[in-house]
């Protein structure tokens, strides 16, 4: 078992026992080579902990494992078969000489990322920042925690703006006076904006903390037509966003729903013309379905999905339907112009389904039909909309986001996936085809998770059979493959230095012979927890690291955090 968690590699939970001899052992990683460790350890604290206690005996380790995994010569090992200076055989020399080893716990060598590529760093806003009224929410506290972001060299700021508060109660009337008042904040403060282009509900999944619903007179119109929602095999109808089976049909008030799209796009650019025009908007991310991300909303916890289920198929609304129908009569085949039967429930596994279970029916003939259709459809919805965002902010980047749905990752199916729109099973690449479309459109991909550990998520979920690390290794690759520029964000809230150490190596692959690199990241998000002290000194040191500047542990010049 190796020394800790090898960053960017893919290793196994350790044994059972807790104080065991480790044997040398080769772990073997996608992005790496090979890390050969041998020494005993006495594991007194968790696993996934940090700062191992260890006691070393024999022959030191002779190498060491940087955050990437590159191998580190230890010239001057840090203890001996002879050394008796203290009670566990470290010497106060070799403490002084790596600065590692206190009050007897060791932490690892991390990877120095001076004078590396310089990473932008933005940070999303509370979701509540605009209220239902489009009124700005507590500007003078706002102000005083952008100036300190600012003062910590934060490049800019994220903001949805939602169509459910703009275009709230009549069609193509718009109001966005709040988010007007905040843009002005922000470029007074010299900080960037990234713009959200929010066309789904919030409220309901992980980290929701306030309720925004679609415009008023969207659900009036759903209330008649409950098909412009996505819909599940039980006729559950999922309200946080509309179906992409009426992108081209005139049921929104005589409008289709990418006429929607376009004209509240439209108006934003004409209303915010001069920050574009100062170059205060630095890029707009268009929202494509649940959560803005460019996915079909198939593991809602408002049906009762819980981690790790499955999901389930978003279809069976009537206009999805009627294309799939036509795709079945085209293909010859219209006994399969219907969903799968036999994909069982949200919180089904795998290996419970006779659709996704090892031979399956996901790799059969009408299971590759199936997937192919579907998962075109998700392309298709893309390429429509960020064709349309391209007109209507020509000049300005613009990104798309995808989810980082890595749980059931290490099975044959990819189940969560696939339920998902991403038709990646073992056997197929289900990334590739979404980024030449993004490329099509020189539209960045904004990538999620890359915060996250696999031996992590083993010890949690050990029966989720996840890899988010192996999949953001895919998803990142898929994207650099066709030259197409890759942003990121974390899924989920972090303060501590293993999970920014995640996000650096992410950021700036050691081993990538081209020297990629993420052109941004989008922190998750500004809050009260982010600001206590230890997490923002924590959090100022991982701005410094990539923007590729030095740091120590004593890094932080904030003064006192309120």
């Amino acid at each position: 078992m190796a020394l800790q968690q090898s960053f960017n590699m893919m290793i196994r939970p350790p044994p059972s026992s807790s104080s065991s001899t480790m044997a040398s052992q080769v772990v073997v990683g996608r992005s790496q080579s090979l890390f050969l460790a041998s020494s005993k350890f006495d594991f007194r604290l968790p696993y996934s902990v940090r700062k191992l206690k260890c006691v070393f005996a024999n022959s030191a380790t002779r190498a060491l494992v940087r955050d990437t995994g590159e191998s580190v010569e230890d010239h001057h090992p840090i203890a001996g078969d002879n050394d008796s200076s203290s009670p566990d055989g470290i010497s106060s020399t070799n403490i002084n000489d790596y600065n590692q080893v206190v009050d007897g716990e060791l932490r690892l060598p991390e990877r120095d990322f001076t004078g590396t590529a310089y990473v932008p760093i933005y940070v999303m806003l509370p979701l509540g920042v605009i209220n239902m009224e489009c009124e700005l929410v507590n500007p003078d506290d706002l102000i005083n925690h952008l100036k300190i972001l600012k003062s910590i060299k934060v490049d800019g700021v994220m903001v949805d703006c939602w169509w459910g508060i703009v275009e709230a109660h009549v069609p193509q009337q718009y109001n966005w006076n709040g988010y007007k008042r905040l843009f002005q904040i922000v470029r007074d403060l010299d900080l960037k904006l990234q713009v959200v282009m929010s066309f789904h509900e919030c409220g309901g999944n992980v980290g929701d903390d306030v309720h925004i619903p679609l415009p008023q007179w969207v659900t009036e119109i759903g209330c008649g037509n409950p098909d412009i929602f996505f819909t599940d095999r039980d006729g559950r109808r999922n309200h946080e966003c509309l179906t992409w089976g009426i992108d081209k049909e005139r049921v929104l008030r005589g409008r289709t729903a990418l006429e929607v799209y376009f004209d509240y796009m439209r108006s934003f650019r004409v209303e915010f013309d001069e920050f574009f025009e100062d170059g205060a908007i630095s890029d707009i991310e268009i929202g494509l379905g649940p959560c803005g991300e460019l996915r079909y909303p198939s593991y809602p916890a408002k049906h009762g999905w819980k981690y790790p289920g499955i999901g389930a198929f978003q279809c069976h609304d009537k206009y999805l339907m009627k294309s799939l129908k036509k795709a079945a009569e085209v293909r010859g085949h219209t006994f399969w112009g219907k969903g799968p039967d036999n994909a069982s429930s949200y919180n089904s596994r795998p290996h419970e389904t006779r659709f996704f279970c090892d031979g399956g029916d996901y790799d059969g003939y009408y299971g590759r039909f199936f997937l192919n259709w579907y998962s075109q459809i998700l392309v298709d919805h893309g390429d429509r909309v960020l064709s349309l965002a391209n007109l209507a902010f020509e000049g300005t980047a613009i990104a798309a986001k995808l989810s980082g749905i890595h749980w059931w990752y290490k099975t044959a199916s990819h189940a969560a996936e696939l339920t998902a729109g991403f038709y990646n099973p073992c056997n197929r690449d289900g990334y590739a085809p979404i980024a030449s479309m993004l490329k099509k459109h020189d539209t960045t991909l904004n990538f999620t998770c890359v915060e996250l550990r696999t031996l992590d998520q083993h010890e949690d979920f050990p029966e989720a059979l996840a890899d988010p690390e192996g999949l953001v290794w895919q998803v990142l690759n898929s994207a650099w493959d066709v030259s197409i520029a890759v942003a990121s964000e974390n899924a989920l809230p972090c303060y501590d230095r293993e999970g920014y150490n995640k996000i650096l190596e992410n950021a700036k692959p050691l081993s990538n012979p081209d020297g990629r690199h993420l052109s941004a990241f989008t922190y998750l998000r500004l809050s009260p927890v982010l600001m206590e002290k230890h997490n923002f000194v924590e959090f100022e040191r991982f701005v410094k690291r990539m923007h590729g500047e030095p740091v120590s542990d004593s890094t932080g010049s904030l003064g006192e955090v309120h």
